[in-house]
């Protein structure tokens, strides 16, 4: 099976932490969906996550 994957768009203000709603920025491609996780989530769970991913975004670069 072939897997193609599209360019991510930029995280913005209305992507929310699905662990806690607050900003994202990160998120992780699945191959059953999306999660998106702030700063402290993705720090606790992205390990994890990667051993799944298809793809991470981590802007994380970007907390002010």
């Amino acid at each position: 099976m072939s897997t193609t994957l599209t360019e991510l768009a930029p995280l913005t203000a209305q992507d929310r932490c699905d662990a806690c709603g607050a900003q994202a920025y990160v998120r992780v491609r699945l191959p059953y969906g999306e999660l998106f996780f702030c700063g402290h989530h993705a720090s606790q769970h992205l390990d994890k996550l990667r051993e799944d991913a298809l793809e991470i975004q981590d802007e994380r670069e970007n907390i002010a």
